[in-house]
Parts: C-alpha cells; sequence; structure tokens
C-alpha cells in the first residue's frame, strides 16, 4: 500500500510540474527569455525528486568548447540526473523521439536523435552534433552504444565519435575537447547496492518503460554518483578508436571507484 501511494504522489507530482514548465520551456526557446537550460533543470529536478534520488557530484564539467562529453549508459535516468545540474544537451537513440513524455523532453532540449542502424543517416547526424558544438552545446554523447546492468562499462563504439572528427574537418573547430563522465547507482535506502542488485537502477534493451518506472517509483531512495574526469583536446592527427578506448578506461576506473567506496547518503 505505501508503495502504492508513493507511485501516485510521484507521478501526481510530475505531472503538476509539467502542466506549468512544458510551456515555460516552450516560451522560452521561442523568445530566449531564459537560458536554454533554464526550466530544463527544474522539470529534470523535479523527476529525480520524484523518483527519490540523491545525487553526488565530483568533479565538474568542463568549461572548454567545443565539448562532446563521454559517458557510460545505465538507464533512462541518466538524462535526468545529468540535465538536473549541468548546462548540456544530449545525443539519444532515435526511438526515443516517440516515447510518452520523455520523447517530448528530449525535444524540448533540442536533443539530436541518432539512427545508429542506418549508415547513409549517420553522416548528417554527425554533421549536426558537431554544428551544435561549434555553436558552444556541451553535447552527452553515451558512448557505449546502449544501457549496461550498473555493474560495468560496456566497450566505447569509436565510430561515435565521429562528430568530433567531422566538426575538425568540416573547419568548424581546430579541436574538440572530450570529456569522460562516469555514473554510478550505488545506494537504495542508504544501503550500498551489491552486484547482484544494482540492475535494480538499470534499464536495459527492450525492457518496457512504464514497468521499470513502476520500480524505481515504488522503491525510491536511490543514490547516484557522477565523476567528471579531465577533458582532453581531441585534433586533427588525433586517432578516434585510441580516444575511444581511452575514454573507454577512464569512465571505467572512475566508475569502479564510486562502487567499491560509494558516498554516504545525506
Amino acid at each position: 500500500m505505501i508503495k502504492k501511494i508513493r507511485i501516485f504522489l510521484a507521478l501526481g507530482l510530475v505531472v503538476a510540474g509539467s502542466l506549468v514548465l512544458v510551456p515555460l520551456q516552450i516560451l522560452s526557446m521561442k523568445t530566449g527569455w531564459w537560458p536554454e537550460t533554464f526550466i530544463l533543470k527544474i522539470w529534470h529536478r523535479l523527476i529525480i525528486r520524484a523518483l527519490g534520488m540523491r545525487i553526488h557530484v565530483k568533479g565538474t564539467l568542463s568549461d572548454k568548447r567545443p565539448l562532446l562529453v563521454a559517458s557510460n549508459h545505465i538507464s533512462w535516468t541518466d538524462i535526468m540526473v545529468l540535465g538536473s545540474f549541468a548546462d548540456v544537451k544530449f545525443i539519444a537513440r532515435a526511438d526515443m523521439e516517440g516515447w510518452p513524455l520523455i520523447g517530448m523532453l528530449s525535444k524540448l532540449q533540442r536533443t539530436v536523435f541518432i539512427e545508429r542502424e542506418r549508415k547513409r543517416s549517420s553522416s548528417d547526424q554527425a554533421s549536426e552534433i558537431a554544428s551544435r558544438m561549434a555553436k558552444g552545446d556541451a553535447m552527452v554523447l553515451f558512448a557505449e552504444g546502449s544501457t549496461g546492468d550498473g555493474n560495468m562499462v560496456l566497450p566505447f563504439k569509436s565510430t561515435l565519435f565521429g562528430a568530433a572528427s567531422m566538426a575538425i574537418s568540416e573547419g568548424a573547430a581546430e579541436q574538440v575537447f572530450i570529456q569522460p563522465v562516469a555514473i554510478a547507482y550505488t545506494r537504495l535506502h542508504g544501503v550500498p547496492l551489491g552486484r547482484r542488485h544494482r540492475p535494480l537502477a538499470a534499464w536495459i534493451g527492450d525492457e518496457d518503460l512504464m514497468p521499470h518506472l513502476k520500480v524505481l517509483l515504488a522503491e525510491g531512495a536511490l543514490d547516484v554518483e557522477v565523476h567528471f574526469g579531465e577533458a582532453i583536446a581531441f585534433s586533427k592527427g588525433s586517432n578516434r578508436k585510441e580516444t575511444s578506448k581511452l575514454m573507454e578506461s577512464q569512465v571505467r576506473e572512475m566508475m569502479q571507484a564510486a562502487l567499491a567506496d560509494p558516498r554516504p547518503s545525506r
């Protein structure tokens, strides 16, 4: 009964907040009255609050531009976690565009949707990402190309770093900075999550969204750690595969550090 009440109250909070914030974001996009991410941050924080999540951040988003943020990916909630405190835009898989609520939010923050299976469209998508970075947007790339179970980092796909190469080859920038970021879900109700229970936060493959959302709303009180590494310069002579492996290694190291010694809840 308590879990059902929690779900009802959390959904009510999200719906009520969205009825106010969505029109404000549309107005902001048309008028430029506020910075693009101002209303979005409030919206993301609202969802994080409804889910009962607590975020612990180590390091900061780099102020260097153009910036591509290379992150691991565990759940759809990763977007809310990062978007609740960082001025970033996202690169997401194409099918998310049609999701209820999440798809609408993604469009309102000018997410770039990519179709990884269609090679013909990859050049146009990379060009759009490169253009957005050149204009100053910090773009978040979930470089595994899929979601993991929260215990390990999957291999990074070097092809997804093509936007960095294109930004340079098209003359939009002389170099692009790439910053590694690790996301780890570490505690539930203040108790460290072990390997067996970390997949609770994960949203993997073709799993339906609503059942996973209900589980998160019912449980609540998840602690999330976000660790920022140092941004590196990617220039004309840089090797995309080597850069991908370096980012993967650094993200894996930061994630394992967060899981091995999770910060206490506050």
